[in-house]
């Protein structure tokens, strides 16, 4: 599944290429992938057809278009986006061909046709596609609400306004109205292991398998250590761990393990070969030199080091 980091490229691939146009036809390919839309294909393509979208915001693992009617007044709705396991947003050129990146990236590029869902068509000519093999994404209209904190609603956002399908979802740890000491007394009050605690959306967001691993090898913390068992020192360091390897990271494109994980363009990102333990099962600890290794958790795969990070 994309992670924060893969889904803040995709944003931000977004953000200069959407922002400011207008949605001049929608084609549903595959209704499967409106099915959170109250109403149907009719409510989706009353809400989208002459809107303009104003900006391009990320909590988490969410992505919404705040939507303006066309007399410019904000409509008071969003175009919510979830890439679920492997969704893809891709942006074609007015000339039909895909979008291509100036500087090719690690991994195959994937094919901007195949499992193609649903389309956007823009005012320039321009195309969104949503693409999505396994169909566990989609796209909805969600109304919009004050963020509980009043602080700006996330990445890319200009107040505190979100969608109501995202109010429950926690700011993550890129996030600058993120309280990390709060953060860090709400995982040392829970019993469960810090890891199912740091993959709890409605804690902290946008962190899953693979930036958990490494968060917690670089906090040589194991996996299934108790929230209660951690000190308050410890916790910070998890969560500042976690948001360094995002930070790095989304400095090359997220992590890309095959063609399900590419950007706006179809490319994948280079974060893969930095990573220490994820998908390293059997290799030695670029820390200690200890074997790797590889456990299932509460039925995800868990990396990590055995000497490094040691039973509680």
């Amino acid at each position: 599944m994309p992670e924060l980091p893969e889904v803040e490229v995709v944003r931000r691939g977004l953000e200069p290429r959407t922002v400011g146009r207008t949605v001049t036809a929608l084609e549903v390919l595959d209704a499967r992938s409106i099915r959170r839309q109250r109403g149907g294909e009719d409510r989706l393509r009353a809400a989208l057809l002459g809107a303009r979208l104003t900006a391009v915001v990320r909590r988490g693992k969410f992505l919404w278009w705040r939507l303006a009617e066309a007399g410019g007044a904000e409509s008071g709705e969003a175009l919510m986006a979830h890439l679920g396991m492997s969704g893809q947003l891709r942006l074609r050129t007015a000339e039909g061909a895909l979008a291509v990146a100036a500087e090719p990236s690690e991994g195959p590029a994937a094919d901007p046709l195949r499992h193609r869902r649903l389309s956007l068509h823009l005012d320039d000519g321009a195309v969104i596609d949503f693409l999505d093999q396994r169909l566990f994404g989609g796209l909805w209209i969600s109304d919009l609400v004050p963020a509980a904190d009043g602080a700006l609603a996330g990445a890319g956002s200009l107040d505190a306004l979100l969608p109501q399908d995202a109010a429950h979802v926690a700011r993550d740890l890129l996030d600058p109205a993120a309280d990390l000491p709060a953060i860090a007394r709400t995982l040392r009050a829970r019993r469960a292991g810090i890891k199912s605690l740091l993959l709890a959306q409605d804690l902290v967001s946008g962190i899953g398998n693979i930036y958990a691993d490494e968060a917690l090898w670089a906090a040589r913390t194991r996996y299934d250590t108790p929230g209660q068992a951690l000190t308050q020192r410890r916790a910070l360091a998890i969560l500042r761990a976690a948001r360094e390897v995002m930070e790095r990271a989304l400095a090359v494109g997220g992590t890309s393990f095959d063609a399900l994980y590419v950007n706006v363009e179809g490319r994948s990102g280079y974060f893969a070969r930095s990573l220490n333990v994820y998908g390293k099962e059997g290799e030695p600890c670029p820390r200690c030199g200890s074997t790797i290794r590889r456990v299932t958790y509460q039925n995800r795969s868990s990396h990590f080091c055995r000497s490094c990070q040691r039973r509680p």
